[in-house]
């Protein structure tokens, strides 16, 4: 099916279609209620699987067209590469080693749910709802004490639904758009909605699944090979990288020329089914006229490697593991606003307390992330020049490790192979594929990444967790 028969068939195309032609010389009725806002969670999804950011391959116009429309932040990152910690932080603000969640972990306390964005704006007045993969435990009734409406999902793929075969993606927007229509009048609302797509189903031989809309994308496409996917970068690998999953399960994806070309358009064809998602949001938002007063935030819950580094996975410390997609899209900007790209570096946790602002409701001392909101007319003055970023789930197959990246250097270092660290020249070495940590001539720039890392962890550390799960 060519390109344009295809959007044309599953209602994107966004921005050429004459639905949306004027979209924004509406002549709406100015609302001064608080901002609705919508945040879309997809999961697995890694920065560069996106047609705006010069992905010569995968098809998402709904996607670029937030992003050309509103802001997007070229280097955003997620303070822990899993889907459970990465969620929890989105929840609470917090990094993982502050909220102290993944999994086999116990749930979420009722204390870190009351600094929770959706528990705080739904005792501000939101109304608050959340379709799709929740993706953590939490204290019993705490879901009801976030939302007013919660309608959690789970595999397979596809289900039965009223005699029709549906893609699950599918059935989470049907239930995102009942919420819109059906909200309640009088409140602004806050609707959570979290994809399972692109996930590989793991449980399954064909790992990747998608809606039939997408059936003929990608076919007539070879696939490029993947960075450092020479046998010899990986051999060189220390012993606990090359037996950890991400290796087993590039077995399971990517071991052969035929199962790699199938398996990455399989990924694609997910994202691109997840990209009809906002384009079926905004014309739901037109419909009902809250297409001016309505923020859509688009994130991804982690990075996500295909084959390169002889990897299938996430759960490292680098920029493919913990690099994702940021989009912040809000109609009320003017015109001389869109289409802004920032280069620098924000996490995961900086969305929470911008929604918080956005509402206008108060951020809570003890989040660890910060808001956007001063991006959105101007850059800041000052802001980070040094992230974090951790993985701390004791498994034998998942090293615990840690990094400091800056905008030009980034160090790792690994909790129980403390014989082992990595040190990369980010600005010449993008891919992360030269250890600078052996070479003698950069043992000084080592050194002072560790302790730059050391300082940085404590600062963090600072905040610690009571025996309630409150913060102090």
């Amino acid at each position: 099916m060519e390109r344009r028969k295809f959007l044309k068939s599953t209602g994107m195309a966004l921005a050429s279609s004459a639905l949306f032609g004027g979209f924004f010389g509406l002549s709406c009725s100015v609302q001064t209620k608080r901002p609705n806002i919508i945040f879309l969670l997809t999961d697995d999804q890694r920065w560069d699987a996106l047609g705006c950011v010069g992905n010569p391959i995968i098809q998402t116009p709904n996607m670029d067209f937030l992003a050309g429309q509103g802001t997007r932040f070229a280097h955003a990152f997620v303070t822990t590469p899993i889907c459970a910690a990465s969620r929890a932080s989105l929840f609470t603000g917090l990094y993982e080693h502050t909220h102290g969640y993944t999994f086999t972990k116990p749930p979420i306390g009722m204390e870190l749910i009351h600094n929770s964005y959706p528990y705080l704006l739904r005792k501000a007045g939101y109304h608050t709802g959340f379709v799709g993969k929740f993706g953590v435990s939490v204290e019993k009734g705490a879901e009801k004490e976030m939302f007013d409406e919660f309608y959690p999902s789970h595999y397979p793929y596809f289900k039965e639904v009223a005699g029709k075969r549906k893609h699950l993606t599918d059935i989470n927007m049907d239930r995102a758009i009942s919420f819109i229509r059906n909200r309640p009048q009088s409140q602004s609302f806050c609707l959570s909605v979290s994809t399972w797509a692109p996930h590989a189903d793991d449980g399954a031989k064909e790992q990747y699944f998608w809606p039939a809309a997408c059936d003929d994308l990608y076919k007539d496409v070879t696939i490029p090979k993947p960075a450092l996917s020479d046998p010899a970068f990986f051999t060189a690998r220390p012993d606990f990288i090359k037996n950890s999953l991400n290796r087993k399960r590039w077995f399971w994806r990517f071991d052969t020329p035929e199962k790699y070309q199938k398996m990455v358009k399989g990924y694609y064809r997910m994202i691109s089914g997840v990209d009809m998602a906002p384009g079926r949001l905004l014309i739901e938002l037109k419909k009902q006229k809250l297409d001016q007063n309505t923020i859509i935030i688009l994130m991804g819950d982690n990075g996500y490697f295909l084959g390169e580094r002889g990897f299938a996975g996430k759960w490292t410390m680098h920029d493919l593991s913990i690099r994702v997609p940021m989009i912040i899209y809000d109609p009320r900007r003017p015109d001389k606003n869109r289409g802004q790209v920032i280069e620098k570096m924000v996490v995961n946790i900086d969305l929470t307390p911008t929604i918080l602002e956005y509402a206008g409701v108060a951020i809570p001392d003890g989040y660890q992330g910060r808001s956007l909101l001063p991006f959105m007319n101007h850059e800041p003055t000052v802001w980070r020049t040094e992230i974090l970023t951790e993985h701390l789930w004791d498994r034998n197959d998942i090293p615990q490790t840690e990094a400091i990246r800056t905008e030009d250097w980034k160090y790792i270092r690994y909790f129980k192979h403390p014989e082992y660290e990595e040190l990369y020249d980010l600005r010449n070495d993008p891919q992360e594929g030269i250890n600078l940590a052996l070479e003698p001539e950069f043992r000084k720039q080592l050194d002072s990444l560790k302790k730059e890392c050391d300082l940085l962890k404590a600062r963090l550390y600072v905040k610690k967790l009571s025996r309630k799960g409150s913060l102090k």
